[in-house]
């Protein structure tokens, strides 16, 4: 008959996996979100249809509360053949740092005389 401590030990870290794995794949798809989005709003072509997690760390939020901040990559285009890469940071589900396609500003001129 199993251990049943072990038994015990063994569902804890099940579960624990689980949590970890749900908070990865909830920020992806945040992440996702967040690219598409600011792709849609500059004009630009979303390519792959995808976000690629590269980077996790523990970091404090502005509270001091230890959060898993992931960063995230993704690729567009703004011309249909060159691919440019955008990046992102989220610490917990909050967008603390983005680079990436933005709208283009227009330009005020003022002439003088």
């Amino acid at each position: 008959m199993p251990d049943f401590p072990m038994m015990i030990f063994a569902m804890l870290a099940a579960f624990a996996a689980f949590l970890w794995w749900s908070s990865a794949r909830a920020a992806a798809e945040r992440a996702g979100q967040l690219g598409r989005e600011a792709c849609e709003r500059a004009g630009v072509q979303w390519l792959d249809q995808a976000v690629h997690a590269y980077s996790m760390r523990l970091r404090r939020d502005d509270s001091g509360h230890l959060r898993v901040e992931r960063n995230f990559r993704f690729e567009y285009s703004e011309d249909g053949v060159q691919r440019h890469i955008g990046q992102l940071v989220l610490r917990g589900d909050q967008l603390v740092a983005f680079s990436g396609p933005t709208r283009p500003q227009p330009v005020s001129i003022h002439w003088t005389n």
